[in-house]
């Protein structure tokens, strides 16, 4: 058995293969696609070999598909394509749409876009490289299990991530955040669970390691996923079969034109959201979503600047009616900006509204900005209703060699006030719903949790709440006067 930090050097090492011949950013383009390739076609073997020791040798027998999780059409082998060195791109696609073509419930579509066969980009020798790295290895299941193969995936992944700059967002969150959001929604075995923006699907995963770390049936979760980008739908999905998932279903599509988990003509609805949607996308069809069909824009449309309240009330109106609970990473702007007020205001009105929790900078990936999780809860305990947990945790965070990240402190103590639902001093305070709403609905934490530093017994207030809390102050001023002018036109 393979070692992890072998495993890790193994995977990494294909990646250096192409340093300076494409961007980092499209390393994964062709990495995971060949992983994923050189694993099914080695446990096939390794399942060809059990069933030939199981049937005393009987050749038809092992190649029977009950046999195999996956079929390999004959000629599209891992050994026949490494065996071509000319257009070995070509043979590279070939073998690869075969197979999915064998698997069409399983497979379809998940190597990918890749352009195989553009030498200008990947000559015939890097490709033979590429696969000669691999080939180095053996991925049977019994060689590298399949936990420890999902944790080499997910370290290749970071390591991506922390290459491609700004567009790691687009596939990555920051998975010390992802942990929490899992221990606020305290998955249970047997339940639905949804990600509509789910990139490589690191938070439905986190879910069935939450399971598994408590010794509980992880195999009874129902995973959901939603993608826009066609390559990181298909990292997902090999994400998922490399950690030995079956159950789930990972579509490509537009979540916010084309919702695709329906039933009945409905959105379908789940016990938990995760998510890190886009933000303030502009490039989005407000008309459309003004007249939607799903009925999703339940408390308004938002501005064509900012789709935030799209996907926001896209997850409130796919949550389950009795337990649906969400945890979704936002930036702060959502709290708080004046064009999104009455939608913001509708939602507390709601009372699902349960925490909001402000988390230190960078957490984004490759972003200054700091984050905050919204967490909505459609069955509310009865002490908790008409009340909102405001936590402010943007001291508790640790920046080391260039990343930000949440110590397993720092979890503790966020996950600990949120269960406690208590006032704790300079980090939680809970606030009434009536007396937010009297306050334009604003849910900017620092104007109810003072981000306070204690220095022997004193307090000292960071600027920036100050800040903060002036532009709040005046925003609400400007409100004020703008209404008290027009009430004066009105009356002249």
């Amino acid at each position: 058995m393979i070692t992890q930090q072998a495993l890790e050097k193994y995977l990494w090492g294909a990646a250096t293969l192409l340093r300076g011949l494409i961007d980092a950013g499209d390393y994964k383009q062709y990495i995971f696609p060949l992983l994923f390739y050189k694993r099914i076609c080695d446990v096939y073997d390794e399942e060809y070999q059990n069933a030939l020791k199981e049937s005393g040798g009987d050749l038809k027998f092992a190649e029977f598909a009950e046999n195999h999780r996956f079929q390999i059409p004959k000629g599209s082998h891992w050994k026949h394509t490494r065996e071509n060195t000319k257009n070995v791109g070509m043979a590279i696609e070939k073998a690869m749409r075969q197979i999915e073509k064998a698997n069409p419930d399983t497979l379809f579509g998940i190597f990918g876009d890749a352009q195989w066969t553009n030498k200008d980009r990947l000559s015939d020798e890097t490709l033979i490289n590429l696969m000669e790295h691999f080939s180095s290895e053996t991925l049977s299941i019994k060689n590298v299990p399949n936990d420890e193969l999902g944790q080499g995936y997910e370290f290749l992944i970071k390591k991506f991530a922390d290459d491609s700059g700004h567009t790691a967002a687009e596939f990555y969150t920051n998975r010390t955040v992802v942990h929490l959001m899992t221990l606020l929604m305290d998955p249970k075995p047997g339940e639905s669970i949804y990600d509509p923006t789910c990139g490589s699907g690191g938070m439905l995963l986190s879910c069935v390691n939450k399971l598994k770390v408590d010794g509980k049936e992880y195999r009874s979760l129902k995973l959901y996923g939603q993608e826009l980008n066609l390559m990181t739908s298909a990292i997902a999905r090999m994400n998922m079969f490399l950690h030995g998932i079956e159950d789930f279903k990972i579509v490509r599509g537009d979540t916010l034109k084309h919702p695709v988990f329906l039933e009945k003509d409905k959105l379908k609805q789940f016990n938990i959201i995760l998510a890190n949607p886009p933000y303030s996308i502009k490039s989005w069809n407000r008309a459309e979503f003004e007249k939607d069909p799903y009925g999703r824009n339940i408390y308004g449309t938002p501005p064509q600047g900012t789709a935030d309240y799209a996907f926001q009330q896209h997850i409130v109106k796919s949550l389950d009616e009795k337990n649906g609970r969400c945890a979704i990473l936002w930036p702060h702007g959502v709290l708080f900006r004046d064009a999104e007020a009455e939608m913001r205001k509708k939602m507390i009105a709601a009372d699902i509204v349960e925490s909001v929790i402000g988390l230190g900078p960078n957490l984004f990936y490759n972003s200054p900005m700091e984050s905050c999780i919204l967490v909505c809860n459609k069955g509310k305990k009865k002490d908790r209703r008409g009340k909102i947990i405001f936590i402010n945790a943007v001291n508790d965070v640790r920046r080391e060699s260039g990343f930000s990240y949440l110590t397993d402190d720092h979890i503790v103590k966020i996950h600990k006030a949120f269960v406690g639902f208590k006032d704790i001093v300079g980090f939680a305070k809970v606030i009434s719903s009536p007396a937010i709403l009297a306050n334009n609905g604003n849910l900017n934490i620092a104007l109810y949790v003072s981000n306070v530093k204690q220095k022997n017994g004193n307090g000292d207030v960071h600027l920036k709440d100050m800040v903060l809390a002036w532009q709040e102050g005046s925003e609400a001023l400007r409100n004020d006067m703008a209404g008290l002018f027009k009430a004066l036109e009105k009356n002249s």
